[in-house]
């Protein structure tokens, strides 16, 4: 499906030239000097360019790491000192600098992409700037992402860290002093932030400290940071191959086992006793406030609490009423949560063994490539693959997650599985999961975002939470137009999954504006989302950690369905989904706002084109 896409793309752009050149060829006409205004608009459009990119070479120096997710290889052997006060520092002055020239530029002549850059890069700025009233660097450690599974899904050969050549295990050994310089400076940051009163939930560390301990293992050999070493390139030569299997076991006995150590004593001597019995942010000093700025910054909205936990309230209910639509459907006699119950413990939907879980997804893979052009006129050239968990992280990972490729094909994107406790990993979930994951959820959004080589970097490489779960929530109700969602079993799988997001919107703001205990939150997402009680358990907690990030799913779907409704109403029969697909797309991830008009002006101007344009 890509590789045809990619020719018909290709032919697309190649046959007009050809027909350009093979016709009979007027006679040249003089030349015509462009107008004033196109010309300063043009030059405005330049400046701009070199303005943003200017700020994202800066930008990757100070995030190496950053760099490497991106393909950008220049910054390998350094690991960022997210924790430090040198590091925040250097991250507001940027920050600052840019706001105060973006500020300065004449941007009333901008149109088209060069418009969409300036609004979204002064917005930018506007909220990183005020990010930085909330320590967050006094929070760098919690049991779902922070810099220590960072740095060990790096280290283990599976993560974004190349080890292709002699030189990118080199700077790995590079980045392990940085990796240590974190380290001990997240400790004393912690506690900093111990004396402050700005602490983690106590069920936070208790998660994370195993997951610190596992890392540590006595022989270098059995380490998960050995890993690039048994996967060594067949061409490095004997000496390079004998120099660097030293250089990887020492570094793990005398640089990252200790560190880890250090940490993992740190917390469970020093830290735990010290952690806070609540579990919402807004427990915190200023903490209400430092909800609604991440609300803000992750939503790309300005909802308060209130209204997001009501328009969850709204949704489960109406989600709620067409699963039991579902149940009566199949004849079940019972409640909702007696069928949830019925389905998390029937073995016809369980798989016995973690590869036929995987082989599961991958026919899913086909099957779902099969029906993409009906809806999409336009693919990524990226693959991916489909990868198990990682055992060190598996018990507190989500169902699933995925990874970005590298651009210029160097590493596919990941569409990681979590296969621990398959009990909690129900086959009729499957599709529904794999549509956001996957195709056509993030690898296809985030991977053409990244092959829009006409868009500027940060642009190409950044994004708005909001709008990139949105659109992966979005994707999940193209199911039944891709061939999916045959059965009922499917269909309630993804009416529970939708349900499990609506009710995000419910929990979080009941955890960190509420007052709501952890016992609470588990009990309503078990009571309206299809979860198995793994599950449950870890998405609360992961609520906990990862303030706010739930609600961008549901609030960014909602605007997504809300434009298609839109464009259906406005164009009626002239609407066109894969037209309405690659406006969406082919711009990359913007503000919800930002999205919202952009979309309005090209409705506009398919209304105003003559008929059978």
């Amino acid at each position: 499906m890509k590789r045809h896409h990619g020719v018909r793309a290709a032919l697309t752009a190649v046959v007009p030239a050809l027909l350009i050149a093979c016709a009979p060829q007027p006679e040249r006409p003089a030349a015509v000097t462009p107008p004033a205004g196109a010309v300063a608009t043009a030059d405005a459009a330049r400046r701009l360019d070199a303005l943003v990119e200017e700020y994202w070479e800066r930008y990757l120096r100070l995030n190496p790491l950053s760099a490497t997710v991106n393909g950008d290889y220049r910054y390998d052997d350094r690991f960022e000192n997210f924790s430090s006060e040198e590091y925040v520092r250097a991250s507001r002055e940027l920050d600052r600098e840019y706001l105060d020239r973006i500020l300065a530029f004449d941007a009333s002549g901008l149109t088209g992409q060069s418009r969409l850059t300036y609004e979204v890069f002064l917005r930018d700025r506007r909220v990183a700037l005020e990010g930085y009233e909330f320590p967050s660097e006094l929070l760098p450690v919690d049991q779902f992402y922070s810099p220590v599974h960072l740095f060990a899904q790096m280290g283990s050969g599976t993560g974004f860290h190349p080890f292709a050549t002699v030189r990118d295990y080199e700077d790995w050994l590079g980045r392990v002093r940085g990796f240590v310089a974190w380290n001990d400076t997240a400790i004393r940051r912690m506690r900093e932030g111990m004396a402050r009163g700005i602490v983690q939930p106590k069920v936070l560390i208790e998660r994370a400290l195993p997951q610190i301990e596992a890392l540590i293992s006595p022989d270098p050999r059995q380490s998960v940071f050995f890993g690039p070493v048994k996967a060594m390139p067949g061409g490095f030569g004997a000496a390079d191959r004998e120099r660097l299997t030293g250089a990887f076991e020492r570094t793990i006995v005398a640089d990252i086992n200790p560190a880890l150590r250090r940490m993992a004593d740190f917390l469970a001597r020093e830290y735990l006793p010290n952690c806070r019995d609540s579990i919402g942010i807004s427990a915190l000093p200023d903490g209400r406030r430092w909800y609604q700025y991440l609300i803000r910054a992750r939503t790309t909205t300005d909802l308060t609490p209130g209204q997001i936990h009501q328009i969850g309230l709204d949704e489960v209910a109406r989600i709620s009423s067409e699963m039991d639509a579902i149940i009566r459907e199949v004849g079940f006699q019972g409640n909702r949560q007696a069928f949830m119950a019925k389905l998390r413990t029937d073995p016809r939907f369980h798989y016995s063994t973690a590869e036929d879980l995987l082989n599961g997804y991958r026919a899913l893979k086909q099957r779902v490539n099969a029906g993409m052009p009906r809806l999409f006129a336009i693919a990524p050239r990226a693959d991916f693959e489909i990868r198990p968990v990682e055992p060190f992280r598996e018990r507190s990972a989500a169902n699933a997650s995925y990874e970005q490729p590298a651009p210029g094909g160097r590493r596919p994107g990941v569409f990681y599985v979590n296969t621990y406790d398959l009990a909690s990993r129900p086959s009729y979930m499957q599709e529904t999961t794999f549509l956001h994951e996957a195709l056509p959820g993030h690898h296809f959004q985030i991977a053409l975002q990244q092959e829009a080589g006409d868009l500027p970097r940060f642009r190409r490489f950044g994004g708005y939470t909001a709008y990139v779960e949105g659109w992966g929530l979005y994707a999940e109700t193209l199911g039944g137009e891709l061939g999916l969602f045959t059965d009922p079993y499917s269909r309630f799988g993804a009416l529970g999954a939708e349900s499990w997001r609506a009710a995000r919107l419910v929990v979080d703001t009941g955890i960190h504006a509420m007052g709501w205990s952890r016992e609470q939150a588990i009990a309503y997402l078990n009571a309206h989302a299809p979860l198995g009680a793994a599950d449950a358990v870890a998405e609360v907690e992961r609520y906990i950690a990862y303030v706010g990030q739930a609600l961008t799913y549901k609030l960014g779907q909602l605007k997504f369905s809300e434009l298609r409704s839109r464009a259906q109403k406005r164009l009626g029969g002239r609407f066109d989904v894969r037209a309405l697909h690659t406006e969406f797309l082919r711009d990359g991830a913007l503000p919800l706002d930002v999205l919202d008009a952009k979309v309005q002006r090209w409705i506009d101007a398919q209304a105003a084109a003559p008929a059978g344009r």
